[in-house]
């Protein structure tokens, strides 16, 4: 929104109204602005759920500390989406599709967890949402997401081996919009290919798995591409939802997320930056550095009234919306076969879930009687079971996800 008026503004010579051209001071402006409705407005949302007696439903495990935590306000997701929504709209390009599918995915999974809370606090009702009807909203999504990455004009990839433009004629990605959307018309297409790590290519293209249909594999890839986005939709976003059982846990881990796939959206954004690296250039992808500012700054800011010990939880209303939002944006910027090692943090959790879960069915038939692999699922539970403090899990999760987020980095050139 301030974008078009500052680009008003520039048109009557203002001074500094060109300032809103820059991508990176658009980013900066996104990151601060969250930081401070999450810090500044967090206090009264507190007060507000408090008031409202809107507290965690919490089921005695046998975890030490755990109902003490019985009352805490939930639904805290509430200020998450609105620390991201409200600055992406005051410092994004409205009309960049990619944008509007992430202000899509935000809404849509806000209120797909948010009726799962509402269900949990004032219906009374423990589970919630029906796991049937969480599965139809999530592939709901996937499937609009996968449609209009097939359908829209402007969604187009430019291949690594193509000469697009050098350099010295393209010195900035983001000063003239038309000037971007000529080149990609010219030299974009239509592609199911994103970014596979390790290989020497990086890049698989989802054709490939159809590749025996010949010449109908290029139409069909692209329904195996949906497919694909569904099940990672789904997936990603119910695995953040597992993680979220310790404060600060999902939070934290997420706003590491959010930061490798900000550079990441840069990079594959900026024709230089993709050419000098060998990875496909996405014309307009960069555009989604504010919105990964805007939620970078959202979840540090929770942070403030979330670590341990937590004042406020995110509820299904904030752990579906950070799930979905990381695999939609992976998926935009073609990096969507990184996340399980960008987010192998969640990948551990629903792992440990379904060992542990497929281990009890099989050992109850076999043995009659279920036995364990985890002393408790999700994993975090497993080390609170063996008497490390929260706080210390919480903390090593999160380092193990800087480790892994490196690495997600590295993997840009280890092939």
């Amino acid at each position: 929104m301030l974008y078009y008026l500052f680009s008003l503004l520039q048109e009557f010579k203002v001074p500094g109204a060109g300032v809103f051209e820059f991508l990176t001071f658009r980013a900066a402006g996104a990151f601060i602005t969250s930081l401070i409705i999450s810090i500044l407005f967090g206090k009264r949302i507190i007060q507000f759920l408090q008031k409202k007696q809107i507290g965690e439903v919490i089921r005695d495990l046998g975890l030490e500390g755990q109902m003490q935590k019985k009352g805490t306000p939930t639904m805290g997701g509430i200020l998450i989406i609105a620390a991201i929504i409200i600055p992406t709209i005051l410092f994004a390009k409205l009309s960049n599709v990619y944008i509007l599918l992430l202000l899509f995915t935000t809404v849509w999974f806000g209120f797909l967890g948010f009726a799962d809370d509402y269900i949990k606090v004032f219906k009374k009702n423990k589970e919630g949402l029906s796991g049937k009807l969480k599965i139809v909203g999530q592939v709901i999504l996937g499937l609009c997401v996968g449609l209009t990455l097939y359908i829209h004009d402007d969604v187009v990839i430019v291949q690594k081996s193509t000469s697009i433009v050098s350099a010295t004629e393209y010195t900035s990605s983001y000063s003239n919009e038309s000037i971007e959307h000529t080149r990609a018309e010219k030299y974009g297409e239509k592609s199911t290919k994103t970014t596979i790590p390790f290989f020497k290519d990086n890049e698989f293209d989802y054709k490939y798995i159809v590749g025996f249909l010949g010449n109908y594999a290029q139409p069909i890839g692209w329904i195996v591409f949906v497919i694909f986005v569904i099940l990672i939709t789904t997936s990603v976003s119910n695995g953040v939802n597992l993680t979220d059982g310790l404060d600060g846990l999902a939070t934290g881990t997420t706003a590491i997320s959010g930061v490798v796939l900000g550079i990441l959206a840069y990079l594959s954004g900026n024709i230089i930056y993709a050419d000098y690296l060998n990875i496909m250039y996405i014309p307009h992808s960069g555009e989604m550095v504010v919105f990964a500012s805007a939620f970078i700054g959202a979840t540090i800011g929770f942070l403030w009234y979330n670590t341990f010990p937590a004042q406020v939880f995110m509820g299904d209303t904030g752990s579906l919306t950070l799930g979905g939002i990381i695999a939609v944006f992976a998926i935009l910027i073609r990096k969507e076969l990184l996340i399980p090692i960008l987010c192998g943090v969640f990948l551990m959790e629903n792992l440990s879930v379904v060992l542990q879960v497929s281990y009890f069915k099989y050992t109850k038939k076999k043995y009659g009687e279920g036995r364990r692999i985890f002393l408790m699922s999700p994993l975090h539970h497993h080390y609170q079971k063996k008497g490390i403090p929260e706080s210390r899990i919480v903390a090593r999760f999160w380092i193990v996800s800087l480790l892994l987020a490196a690495f997600t980095l590295v993997t840009l050139k280890l092939r």
